[in-house]
């Protein structure tokens, strides 16, 4: 049977551009055409049974010899990624997968290798995902939450998309589950919140739920004292009114929450209301959370205040019957877990949840309480929220309809009240991976990437990293990772910091007052607040696709990004450490990993060549950051790397342009920051017949700037019309000259060299 122009399912194998992907593959396994959309080699997947029950599991067929990368949720809240070759490997709760066809399974002779993809998404009340057992079988598991939903049309389970460019292939098919869901927006059509272009901090690590007003000023001070002024600031778990039930079982641990806490008002607690006194609320607007918004912004260099909420209120949801709030109808509801999820990893938070249980608002009232919540934080100066514990929703489908039909009323709610009141669609997704949420998500931009940033376990830095960057091929189809705070001054702060210059996410820190390094924060942050973001999400080299950086002893990480007119790419030696299947917890696997060698390649930035606005050759410049060396790198070749455990290096990449007398120029940037090409906002290059080579840029920030020159000491460098000082490097062909630090926010320096 002959499915699209390149998939089949023939003498029982599932054949995909030539290669066989799956064996084995049941008679009442359902391939259809995707149909409405420029994804020619695209079909759904389905199963054809009795269509009824709540959870159901089929086989699709044997998945061997193959090598795959999936992320899956190990908690959950969260997802992280695993590579195999074998369909025993894919666990519970796999939520993306794809697979390499490669020469092995070939059925048509010598063909490259190719792509494929495996969305399980959502049909009608169910949602789907993939699994793997004993026997290699890849198997759908899908379910609606509800044992009284137990009926399923299951056609539409999993869409499935193949090509030569992985990255395409996984865009088109998301874009191919789009247009066929109608439920939710690719990234790519959302509104982007401005607080990811600015540095901030958060208060959470800080201080916990201990925060307090005093705690928010002087976190800022801190910070603005050294020269590193926040533009935005998260106040975390901590400002709201809550409280236990009287049976309450309380969860008392340090740096954490309460989960047996209920919201119990819609306003701040006393530790936000001026000269607040605890046991005692005041309605006196004068003395509201208005007065500590309006103090930090106005002393400060704030641009927007973020504040934390949960997706059902708190942690423990809304107070059922309290005073002021009975109009939402919540009520007490016990969590259920999916088998898949239980069998991977509980969590202390679930726990308590599932014996405390949850008020949970009348999904029909739920926008009624959100625009409550949100238009007085909106009236106080507040501009977005940070909306955490979302996943919780799939546990308390039963009585609702589902877990699909609960979490689209809450998300479409909540969005619905962002637009409302948050007008830059000031809005962070947290504890938020699953794809109930995410093919429900038509406006919201930015999502959490991975597990928290934990400063004392130091088993979860290196996997922290490597998390992020696989998560976010799946992920930032939807919207914009953000990779979470970190601290500047800890012992892995530059591994971090480097990772967030190379993400294209928001950069915050959650440090103690007073225990910043301001060093390090110059790296990523101008003296303005602002910071150089790359243009796309960051995600993993093509080649890192299949190899395991965390376990395998000998693949290095590398991430990759586009700035306007350059690459980069991020490099991390992330052995040793990641989450155990067996002991269900961030583990250290090996206690000396050792040093690991690999290359970096200019193609290694998948989309350089979109960004050369002129006929680039293949010759690139890479300027090394911590080395500080420039190399000329022609065309299909490669640069040595050798990094030893949780070391890292970041590369600025940059096209080589050969003007017509043979001069060529590559401009890398302010090479003091990570991100040193994301400081060039336009490139011009005129030529006069090769009589006179001139470059014409507009750069952001002030310090050192770098290009390189193959005729070496440039005739001239002008910066806003005025002649400056430059030193040439003969060897490297590296031109520096210094920008000073403007008086105006973004300002644009207009830069000039003659060559």
């Amino acid at each position: 049977m002959t499915v699209s122009a390149g998939i089949s399912v023939s003498n029982s194998d599932l054949v995909v551009l030539g290669h066989r992907v799956l064996r084995g593959v049941p008679e009442n396994v359902l391939v259809t055409p995707a149909s409405g959309n420029s994804l020619i080699d695209g079909a759904f997947i389905g199963v054809s049974s009795d269509q009824t029950g709540s959870h159901r599991v089929f086989p699709l067929g044997k998945l061997e010899d193959l090598r795959f990368m999936c992320v899956f949720r190990f908690k959950l809240w969260w997802m992280t990624q695993r590579m195999g070759t074998n369909g025993k490997e894919i666990p519970f709760e796999t939520q993306f997968l794809i697979v390499e066809a490669n020469q092995g399974s070939n059925l048509e002779g010598d063909q490259p290798a190719s792509y494929v993809v495996f969305l399980p998404i959502l049909e009608g009340d169910f949602r789907a995902v993939l699994q793997g057992n004993q026997s290699n079988e890849l198997e759908i598991c899908f379910e609606s939450g509800d044992p009284t939903v137990d009926k399923f049309k299951g056609d539409h389970l999993v869409f499935m998309a193949a090509g030569s460019d992985p990255f395409d292939v996984i865009t088109k098919a998301v874009k191919a589950v789009e247009q066929h869901l109608q439920t939710f927006s690719h990234r790519e059509r959302k509104k982007m919140p401005d607080m990811l272009n600015w540095f901030g901090w958060c208060t959470w690590d800080a201080f916990y739920t201990n925060v307090t007003a005093t705690d928010v000023k002087q976190g800022l001070q801190s910070l603005e004292a050294g020269g590193i002024p926040p533009k935005f600031v998260i106040i975390d778990d901590g400002w709201q009114s809550v409280g236990m039930d009287e049976t309450g079982v309380e969860f008392n641990a340090d740096n954490a929450a309460n989960f047996a806490n209920r919201l119990t008002h819609i306003k701040e607690n006393y530790k936000f209301q001026k000269d607040g006194r605890e046991g005692y609320r005041v309605e006196d607007p004068a003395l509201s959370l208005r007065h500590v918004i309006t103090d930090i912004k106005s002393n400060n260099s704030l641009k927007y205040v973020y504040v934390w909420h949960a997706l059902t209120g708190y942690w423990g949801g809304v107070k059922p019957g309290v005073s002021g709030m009975e109009h939402y109808e919540s009520k007490v509801s016990y969590p259920v877990s999916s088998p898949g999820v239980m069998s991977n990893q509980n969590c202390e938070s679930l726990e308590s949840i599932t014996k405390n249980g949850l008020g949970l608002v009348n999904p029909e009232k739920v926008f009624s309480f959100y625009n409550d919540l949100h238009s007085y934080l909106a009236s106080v100066g507040i501009d977005g929220v940070k909306v955490d514990v979302q996943n919780i929703l799939e546990t308390l489908g039963a009585g609702h309809g589902g877990r699909v039909k609960l979490a689209k009323k809450y998300h479409h709610a909540l969005e619905a009240s962002i637009s409302r009141n948050f007008p830059d669609n000031g809005i962070i997704s947290c504890m938020s991976h699953n794809t109930d949420g995410l093919y429900s998500a038509k406006k919201t931009a930015v999502i959490r990437a991975s597990d928290d940033f934990w400063p004392r376990d130091p088993a979860s830095h290196t996997i922290h990293i490597a998390s992020v960057a696989y998560n976010t091929l799946f992920l930032g189809e939807f919207m914009q990772p953000d990779w979470d705070m970190f601290h500047s001054l800890h012992p892995m702060a530059e591994y971090h910091a480097a990772a967030r210059a190379v993400g294209g996410c928001a950069i915050y820190v959650s440090d103690k007052p007073g225990q910043h390094d301001f060093n390090l924060l110059r790296k990523l942050v101008l003296p303005d607040g602002s910071i150089l973001r790359a243009k796309l999400p960051g995600r993993p080299t093509r080649d890192c696709f299949f190899s395991d950086p965390v376990r395998d002893n000998k693949s290095l990480m590398k991430i990759w990004n586009l700035n306007e007119f350059t690459g980069v790419i991020g490099v991390f030696n992330c052995q040793g450490a990641g989450w155990c299947k067996k002991e269900k917890r961030y583990m250290i696997h090996d206690q000396q990993p050792g040093t690991i060698s690999g290359y970096v390649r200019t193609n290694d930035v998948h989309y350089l060549h979109k960004i050369a606005g002129f006929e680039w050759t293949g010759n690139s410049v890479l300027y090394s950051h911590l080395r500080g060396e420039l190399v000329y790198l022609p065309k299909d070749t490669s640069l040595p790397v050798t990094l030893k455990s949780r070391e890292y290096e970041v590369f600025t990449v940059v096209p080589v342009k050969e003007f017509s007398d043979g001069t060529k120029f590559a401009p890398v940037g302010l090479i003091e920051m990570f991100n040193s090409g994301g400081a060039i906002v336009s490139l011009r290059y005129d030529d006069n017949d090769g009589t006179n080579c001139v470059v014409k840029m507009k750069l952001r920030g002030s310090g050192l700037v770098g290009v390189y020159s193959s005729v070496g000491q440039p005739r001239s460098v002008t910066v806003d019309s005025e002649d400056v000082e430059c030193l040439c490097d003969g060897e490297s062909g590296l031109v520096t000259f210094t920008l000073g630090v403007p008086e105006k926010e973004l300002y644009l320096w207009d830069v000039v060299i003659q060559l």
